[in-house]
């Protein structure tokens, strides 16, 4: 049990969820697992496939995510007399028996092969293989979907989020009062910062999971402070010592003037509204090193801009420098633009170095489609905060995996359908990327377990495996084996590391970079094409042909 051991001991340490436990199942599970035990079948050895059917959001691409929460899940798996006494309250006429088979279930015979989390993936390919007895791995359906489906879904999301932003903005994750449940909260901040987010707003998150943590102040805050008399007893520490409030409201004052009668300046305002400039100078003294203002409370150019700089310039006489501000409504492609002017301005005639650098942040709903129509529009914003749309994935529901039998007993099972979507790949299989010889990948292709691995420079019949007429000659630059054992149970042999949160972000990163442009943009992108070997597809409609009922004409 010694990689078993070792595994759990690693698993533990982390954090885990306490909602995921082996009664996070459909009640189907365990009527079927009850069949099983009085059949004598609950020992068989079975083969499941987790894998998905169709590419969300409209696109070509999905990131895998949730594997280390479903090896979390194996690691603790085992049933309290509490949850065991509740099943057999669920299944009436079950027999003791029974229960004692459900004392003594853990995971120790169950052996897990996935793609690594972070990867690129594509429909049909198998994400997780899962063998064990078939009465323990029943059980594992549903939770390994519900870790699985979400998980993935916001990854993706994330990701598609990052492309249409580029590489050089900050995306922030501000979905936390919007998201469904404190669940849905943090699994969304863990795995949007996967799939390429910055930072979130969620401080549990953050927590839990080492992601940066981003945040300024509400328009309440704004909204709240009236005079200067609230604020007449706070200090600012500086490295000089401690400035009062008085000398710092007067530096504040002295700097506004300055931007009034800037000749290209003063025809932008005349006053602005001073309970915001109150709120800002109270928020700077509480965070004189990361200032960051939210100035659309009464009117962004004619009293948030203008407040925020006299308070930026009034911190930079004490040696501290401003971040920058954050929009949260209006016309945000023209409202950047104008306060960037504002601020290179200010940097001109006022002479104060980088201050046209600062940080503009941009909220209020946005999305994919809002953030591509900024692009095109133009703007000045350096950072997008993006909730409800990301955290929910507003646009589609779930992903849609599914956990099909493809073998047991060693006898390649499949699932037929009318829909020839639905039907499922049978057998034990083993995946691979195929390589060009432009380093972007080609081709996803299953292989029945006992052929013979692709090789580079052979050239490889690569066939879809429910239409004939798609097919073509693929000669491999590079091959990569997508499936790698993360869990043995008390098997020996070699198993993989659970990276950190860190390094499956850094894959994601990198896999979607190294994908081919047209499989990515978002408007009509190119399919990426998954296939089977000529072998496996010849045995897939063998069996097909075989398991399929043949109807009479009277």
């Amino acid at each position: 049990m010694e990689n078993g051991s070792v595994l759990t001991t690693q698993i533990i340490d982390g954090p885990t969820n306490p909602m995921v436990t082996p009664l996070l199942n459909d009640l189907y599970q365990f009527t079927m697992a009850y069949a099983y035990w009085k059949a004598g079948k609950h020992n068989e050895r079975s083969v499941f496939d987790l894998y998905f059917r169709k590419n969300p959001f409209g696109g070509e691409y999905t990131v895998f995510a949730g594997l280390d929460e479903c090896i979390k899940f194996l690691a603790n798996f085992k049933l309290s007399d509490e949850e065991i006494d509740y099943v057999r309250e669920s299944l009436p006429g079950s027999e003791e028996a029974f229960c004692d088979y459900l004392r003594g279930l853990d995971c120790s015979d169950v052996e897990v092969y996935a793609i690594p989390e972070g990867s690129v993936v594509f429909p049909k390919v198998p994400l997780m293989r899962v063998e064990g007895p078939v009465g323990v791995v029943q059980l594992l359906e549903t939770p390994f979907l519900n870790l699985v489906n979400f998980a993935s879904l916001v990854a993706t999301n994330a990701a598609r989020h990052r492309f249409v932003a580029g590489k050089s903005k900050s995306l922030l994750e501000f979905g936390a009062r919007r998201a469904q449940g404190p669940d849905g909260a943090i699994s969304a901040s863990k795995y949007c910062y996967l799939g390429g987010f910055d930072a979130t707003s969620n401080v549990a998150a953050g927590k839990l999971f080492g992601i940066p943590l981003r945040g300024t102040h509400s328009h309440a805050f704004v909204s709240s402070f009236m005079s200067t008399d609230e604020i007449v007893d706070k200090v600012l520490h500086s490295a000089d010592g401690k400035i009062t409030c008085e000398d710092f409201v007067s530096h504040v004052q002295t700097w506004l003037k300055k931007i009034q009668y800037s000749p290209s300046l003063s025809n932008i305002f005349s006053e602005t509204n001073q309970s915001e400039l109150v709120a800002f100078i109270s928020y700077a003294l509480a965070f004189p090193k990361t200032f960051l203002a939210l100035v659309d409370t009464y009117d962004v150019m004619k009293s948030g801009i203008p407040n925020f700089c006299a308070v930026a310039l009034a911190l930079n006489d004490f040696g501290y420098k401003a971040l920058g501000i954050r929009l949260d409504s209006g016309d945000l492609a023209y409202l950047s633009t104008e306060a960037r002017k504002f601020f290179c301005t200010v940097e001109r005639e006022l002479k104060v170095p980088d201050f046209g650098k600062m940080v503009v942040t941009a909220s209020n709903d946005l999305n994919e489609e809002t953030i591509d129509a900024l692009n095109k529009q133009g703007h000045e914003v350096d950072a997008f905060g993006i909730g409800t749309y990301l955290v929910t994935c507003y646009s589609q529901a779930a992903l849609g995996c599914v956990f099909k039998l493809v073998e047991i007993n060693n006898q390649p099972r499949i699932k037929l359908s009318e829909d020839v979507t639905k039907v499922s790949i049978p057998c034990k299989k083993r995946s691979y990327r195929l390589y060009g010889k432009e380093g972007y990948p080609l081709v996803d292709i299953m292989t029945g377990e006992n052929e013979p691995p692709p090789l580079v420079g052979e050239r490889l019949l690569c066939r879809h495996p429910f239409n004939e007429s798609k097919r073509a000659y693929v000669v491999p630059q590079r091959v990569e084996e997508l499936l790698k054992c993360y869990w043995r149970g008390s098997a020996d042999g070699a198993r993989e590391e659970l990276p950190s949160l860190e390094e499956i972000r850094d894959r994601c990163i990198k896999q979607l970079a190294n994908m081919r442009p047209d499989h990515m943009r978002r408007l009509n992108p190119t399919p990426y094409k998954v296939s089977v070997s000529a072998k496996l597809y010849d045995f897939i409609h063998f069996l097909w042909l075989n398991e399929a009922p043949v109807g009479e004409l009277q």
